[in-house]
């Protein structure tokens, strides 16, 4: 077997979105290393009056661990906090002078500072905590044996290594808290835009049906009816008429009893009739009479009903677009059919686009709703409680019928929505 190679610890900071940020740890480490290694020898030979060579062993390993804090804060604590003791007990052989600070000089409590600080934005509370305790308990241990008894001043290191634990922990959990969030947002819009995919689906499912049980429906009466309607059929062409409306009326049975896992307590006002292109008038004046000025050019051409109703649906949401953020727009709607045959687009042609079939007609219906930028900046939403993934449903309606979408926003302001839909039944996938 092939051993797993133990995951290198981070650095401080190290998922900081700015570079600086990142190398601060390292800057303020190396800084202190720097700073404290020739100052500490300095100290303990010319003021403590402390052998040289013992000095700079003390030194470093006082100071070098510094460095060791940006990516392991604990073990070089360890080292730090044993060499800390280990020079206040040193310190005990040479006659110092009362007014200098002891256990602990001050440079080497403003590294025992620093590395507390390291250990708080790393380690949880209860590590913490040990750290404290085991600080205050050697602080407080190696008073009973200070040379010139004790003071306020020579629990420095407990109260401001306790500072330093208690900010850098702080700063830890706020951290931590604030990417739970920024995470949890990130699921949640991911799940909202789900969920809203889901119920445009089932939406067009919903639709679809009372669109395909017409013509089932219709299919049904024929069949039962031809026999009437027909004179002298035979009787295997009768058994056939027969056979094709019992299969037409198992099938819209199945397709009902589908629908019903679809439905829910809050669709009855999807029960009537759906709209198509007819509808989108109607639709465009009351759009008109509540928000302002609404071109309509239309279209009198025959379409299939899943198409009409996609072309109502896109122009639905592309004007409650424009209500929610540009009202008081000029807006553009229009409706036409065109036979794209032979133009380019992008080095390919409309029918290459989106993996669209040419069927023998290849007619498209283009609906196109153009808005100018508004007058003046909504000063807040119009409506409350809006999903924002209009854009999802209108993916959807051209999908289902084979079409393609272009959406953005224009260069003066204004937004565009741009969707060809195929009219033959062979384009239509």
């Amino acid at each position: 077997m092939i051993p797993v190679e133990a995951e290198r610890p981070r650095a401080l900071l190290a998922g900081a979105s700015r570079r600086w940020v990142r190398l601060l740890p390292w800057a303020v480490a190396f800084v202190l290393c720097v700073a404290l290694l020739p100052t500490t020898i300095v100290v303990l030979t010319a003021d403590y009056g402390l052998n040289g060579g013992l000095a700079s062993a003390l030194a470093v390993a006082q100071a070098a661990p510094l460095l060791l804090a940006v990516v392991r804060p604990l073990q070089a604590w360890y080292v730090v906090f044993v060499a800390d003791v280990a020079g206040a007990l040193a310190l005990l052989t040479v006659d110092f002078q009362e007014r200098l600070l002891w256990p602990f000089p001050p440079m080497e409590i403003v590294g025992y500072v620093g590395l507390c600080l390291a250990l708080g934005l790393r380690e949880r509370r209860r590590t913490l905590l040990l750290v404290w305790l085991a600080t205050a308990g050697a602080n407080v241990g190696l008073g009973f044996a200070a040379p010139h008894g004790t003071g306020a001043k020579d629990l420095l290191l407990t109260i401001l290594g306790g500072v330093a634990l208690l900010l850098g922990g702080a700063l830890r959990e706020r951290y931590e808290v604030q990417r739970r969030l920024a995470e949890q947002e990130t699921i949640s819009e991911a799940e909202r835009g789900r969920r809203t995919l889901l119920e445009e689906r089932a939406r067009i499912a919903r639709e679809l049906h009372d669109v395909v049980a017409h013509h089932m429906s219709v299919i049904t009466v024929q069949a039962d009816t031809a026999e009437y309607r027909l004179a002298a059929l035979p009787p295997d062409v009768r058994e056939e008429f027969t056979s094709i409306a019992a299969t037409a009326r198992e099938s819209l049975g199945e397709m009902r009893r589908l629908l019903g896992v679809l439905r829910n307590e809050e669709a009855h006002g999807e029960l009537v009739p759906q709209p198509g292109l007819a509808q989108i008038g109607q639709l465009v004046e009351a759009t008109a009479r509540t928000v302002g000025p609404v071109d309509f050019t239309g279209c009198d051409a025959e379409v299939p009903e899943a198409v009409g109703l996609s072309a109502y649906r896109i122009v639905q949401e592309a004007l409650a677009n424009v209500v929610r953020h540009a009202p008081g727009a000029a807006t553009h709607v229009s409706l036409s059919v065109a036979r794209p045959a032979g133009e380019q687009t992008d080095g390919q042609t409309d029918g290459q686009r989106d993996g669209q079939r040419e069927g023998p007609g290849g007619e498209r219906l283009t609906v196109l709703v153009v808005n100018e930028p508004p007058l003046e900046p909504p000063a807040g939403p119009l409506e409350v409680g809006g999903t924002g993934h209009g854009l999802v449903g209108m993916r959807e309606r051209v999908r289902l019928v084979g079409g393609t979408l272009d959406v953005g926003p224009l260069p003066d302001g204004g937004f565009r929505v741009a969707a060809q839909l195929p009219l033959t039944e062979e384009d239509i996938t």
